[in-house]
C-alpha cells in the first residue's frame, strides 16, 4: 500500500485541500470536517486501496483505515494548508453533531494512554492474584507501587489532559487550561478540599466542600481524577478570552490576556464551577446506577447488543465520559465490560465470516479483523469490513452481544480502568473477585464463539470474487458497462449551457466528481430532467442527488460556495426518498438575492458514477430547458 498516493487520492476526492476545514483521527478513522460534503466522491474515496469504509456521521467525513490510519494521517498533515482559525470560517453542523464532534476531540486524543493504563492494571491484577495463591503480597514491593502509579498518571492527572485536548478542541489557549487543570490537581488543594472539618474561603469566598454516598461508602470529593469541572472550566475560558482580546490592548496582550485568565479562573473554577463539575458528574452516576439496578442484567444486554451499532453513528462518543466519570467518582466502571460482548462478538461474527466465505479477500479481511477486536478491541475494521456489508452477521454479532452483556449483568461485573476490551486487558475485569471475573470470561466466550458458530451455521451472501473487472489503476473503479447504450439527461435549470471547466470552482472544472455541464441560470427553479428518485437533498438545499431510472447518478449543485448561505434564498419541494417525474419541481432559490449577496449562481450537473460508462458528453447551447438535451451518455 503506497500511503502517499493513498493520501493524495483521498485529498483529490474529498474536493482538495481548500475543501477540508479539520483533520483528526482516532484508532481506525480519518476524520474530515469538510466544508461542502457534495463535493466529496464517497464512492471514489471507498474504492481506494486500503479504505474499509466511509461514513458520514456527526457533521464528520470519516474513512475508515483500521491500522493504517496513523500513517495515513501523519502523510495528509503536511498536504494542508488549511488554518484552524476560530473566527474563522464555520461550518454549518446541528447542535447533535456539534456536541458528538466536540467529545470525539476532547476524549479520543487520551483513549491510547488509557487503554494502556488498562492493560498495566491487567497484568497487575493477573501477577496480584496468582502471587496471592503462593501466599504472597506483592502489593508493597517496589515494582509492583511504581508500575500502579503509571497506570494511574493518566486519572489522578486527568483535569489536566482534559485542559488540553478541551482547549485544543474549543480553541483556546491550551496552557492556560491546563495550567486550570493542574491548579485542580494540586496535592495541597486536595487536602485542603476533602478537610470537611474546617472552612476555607478564597477572597472570603467559602470553598464548597462535598461529602456523598455510593452504596454503602461514603465518599470526600476530590478534583484529581474528576471530569466535568475541568470541561465547564474550558468552556467558560473560551468566551472570558475572547472577552479579554477584545478589551485589551494588542501590544499587552501576550501577557495581560493569560495573566488575567488565570486569575479569574481559578477561583472561578474553585467556588463555583468546580462544585457545579462535580454535583454534574454525581447526578450523571446517580442516574446510570439507578438505570443498573433496576436491571442490570437488561442494562448490560442493551450496551452488549447496541454497541456496535452506536459505533457505525459515532454515538458511542457520548458514553465515553459516562464510564471515565464513573472511574474517577467509584474507582470502577461496567460500561466498557458490557460493551467488551459487542466487541468480541464482532470479533467472533468476523471469524465466522473467515471460516465460511469462500472470497480470498473477504477471508483475509474477515482473518485480520477478528484478531483486532479480539486482541485489542477494535472493531471498526469488523464491522465495516465485514459484518455490516454482509448484514446477517452483523445480525447475530447484535443478539449474541446482548446475551453476552446480559450474563455479565446478571454476574454484577466491574472493571478497574476505563479500558478498551480485548483479551490484552482481560484482568483488569478480576480485581473485584474471581466469581464477577467469570462471568466476566463466561460473556466473552458467549459473544465471541456463540457469534462465530451462529454466522456460520445461518450463512450470508457471499462476496463473488470478480475476475473479469477492468479496474483503473489510479482510482480502482470499474470502466465500462452497457457501452452499446446511449442515454439523455436534459436541463434540470433553464439558462445557458457551458462547459464545466470554464466555471470557477475547480472541483467541478477538473471533472474531480465525475462529467457533466454547467448551466448559467435564468430561472430558480431546479426540476427534475427525467423521471428520477431524489437520493438527498443537502441541509442547506444548495445541491441534491438523484438516480434516473436507468442508473445513471447524477448530483446537480446550485451556485458556487452557496453552501455558506445555509438555506437561505432556498426553498424545498420535493422530498428524500421519493421517485419523481420529469419536469417536477425539486427546489427553488431566489436567483437575485444569491447573486445580491455576492455568489456565482452557475449551476453544475454531473454525473458522479462517470466511470460505469463509456463517454459522457456535455453539450453547450445558448438557452436550455426541460426539453433541451445537455448530456449523452453511452
Amino acid at each position: 500500500m503506497d500511503i502517499n498516493k493513498v493520501a493524495k487520492s483521498i485529498l483529490k476526492h474529498v474536493g482538495g485541500e481548500e475543501n477540508i476545514k479539520d483533520v483528526s483521527h482516532c484508532f481506525t478513522r480519518l476524520r474530515l470536517v469538510l466544508k461542502d460534503e457534495t463535493k466529496a466522491d464517497k464512492q471514489a474515496v471507498e474504492r481506494l486501496e486500503g479504505v474499509i469504509q466511509v461514513v458520514i456521521s456527526g457533521g464528520q467525513f470519516q474513512i475508515v483505515l483500521g491500522s493504517k490510519v496513523n500513517k495515513v494521517y501523519d502523510e495528509i498533515l503536511p498536504m494542508l494548508t488549511m488554518k484552524n482559525d476560530p473566527m474563522g470560517e464555520n461550518v454549518k453542523v446541528n447542535l447533535a453533531n456539534s456536541i458528538l464532534q466536540t467529545i470525539s476531540k476532547v476524549f479520543t486524543p487520551l483513549i491510547p494512554a488509557i487503554a494502556a493504563s488498562g492493560l498495566i492494571k491487567g497484568i497487575l491484577t493477573a501477577a496480584r492474584l496468582l502471587s496471592a495463591k503462593n501466599g504472597i503480597d506483592i502489593s508493597s514491593n517496589d515494582t509492583y507501587v511504581l508500575l500502579f502509579a503509571a497506570s494511574q498518571i493518566i486519572f489522578y492527572f486527568m483535569p489536566v489532559f482534559l485542559g488540553y485536548t478541551a482547549a485544543k478542541a474549543l480553541k483556546c489557549n491550551e496552557i492556560v487550561a491546563m495550567t486550570i487543570g493542574g491548579f485542580l490537581c494540586y496535592p495541597q488543594l486536595d487536602i485542603l478540599i476533602q478537610d470537611v472539618t474546617t472552612i476555607t474561603t478564597f477572597f472570603g469566598i467559602p470553598v464548597t466542600k462535598g461529602v456523598w454516598t455510593i452504596g454503602d461508602s461514603t465518599k470526600v470529593f476530590s478534583y484529581t481524577e474528576s471530569v466535568i469541572p475541568i470541561l465547564l472550566a474550558v468552556f467558560v475560558l473560551v468566551y472570558l478570552e475572547k472577552f479579554l482580546y477584545k478589551i485589551i490592548p494588542q501590544i499587552i496582550q501576550i501577557i495581560m490576556v493569560p495573566g488575567l485568565s488565570i486569575i479569574i479562573m481559578v477561583p472561578l473554577t474553585l467556588t463555583l464551577l468546580g462544585p457545579i463539575g462535580i454535583w454534574v458528574g454525581n447526578s450523571i452516576q446517580t442516574l446510570y446506577y439507578v438505570l443498573m439496578d433496576f436491571n442490570t442484567a437488561i442494562g448490560g444486554a442493551v450496551i452488549g447488543g447496541l454497541w456496535g451499532v452506536f459505533v457505525i453513528f459515532g454515538a458511542h462518543r457520548a458514553l465515553l465520559p459516562v464510564g471515565l466519570n464513573d472511574v474517577a467518582m467509584s474507582g470502577k466502571q461496567n460500561l466498557l465490560a458490557f460493551a467488551g460482548a459487542a466487541n468480541f462478538s464482532q470479533g467472533g461474527a468476523a471469524l465466522g465470516v473467515m471460516l465460511k466465505s469462500k472470497n480470498k479477500e473477504l477471508k483475509s479481511v474477515a482473518a485480520s479483523a477478528a484478531i483486532s477486536a479480539a486482541l485489542v478491541g477494535i472493531t471498526e475494521p469488523a464491522i465495516y469490513g465485514c459484518n455490516l456489508r454482509l448484514k446477517k452477521p452483523m445480525i447475530c454479532a447484535i443478539v449474541c452481544g446482548a446475551i453476552g452483556g446480559g450474563i455479565m449483568g446478571v454476574g454484577g461485573v466491574y472493571g478497574d480502568s476505563f479500558a478498551n476490551n480485548g483479551v490484552l486487558t482481560i484482568f483488569s475485569y478480576a480485581a473485584f473477585g474471581m466469581k464477577p471475573f467469570l462471568f466476566y470470561l463466561a460473556g466473552c466466550i458467549v459473544a465471541f464463539f456463540g457469534t462465530a458458530v451462529f454466522t456460520y451455521i445461518i450463512g450470508f451472501e457471499d462476496i463473488v470474487e470478480k475476475k473479469e473487472a477492468i479496474l483503473d489503476n489510479e482510482t480502482n473503479r470499474i470502466a465500462v458497462k452497457d457501452a452499446e447504450k446511449v442515454w439523455y439527461v436534459t436541463a434540470p435549470v433553464e439558462g445557458k449551457a457551458i462547459e464545466l471547466n470554464q466555471i470557477h470552482d475547480k472541483v467541478f472544472a477538473e471533472e474531480r466528481l465525475g462529467k457533466g455541464i454547467a448551466i448559467i441560470p435564468s430561472k430558480g427553479e431546479v426540476v427534475a430532467p427525467v423521471d428520477c428518485t431524489v437520493n438527498v437533498i443537502y441541509p442547506t438545499l444548495h445541491a441534491m442527488g438523484v438516480t434516473l431510472d436507468n442508473g445513471v447518478e447524477l448530483l446537480i449543485h446550485v451556485g458556487i460556495d452557496t453552501v455558506k448561505l445555509e438555506r437561505k434564498y432556498f426553498k424545498q419541494y420535493a422530498q428524500e426518498g421519493t421517485h419523481v417525474k420529469k419536469g417536477t419541481k425539486i427546489i427553488s432559490f431566489d436567483l437575485e438575492k444569491i447573486e445580491e449577496a455576492g455568489y456565482d449562481t452557475t449551476v453544475s450537473v454531473v454525473v458522479v458514477n462517470t466511470f460505469d460508462y463509456k463517454e459522457v458528453v456535455g453539450l453547450q447551447t445558448q438557452h436550455a430547458d426541460i426539453d433541451t438535451t445537455v448530456i449523452e451518455i453511452m
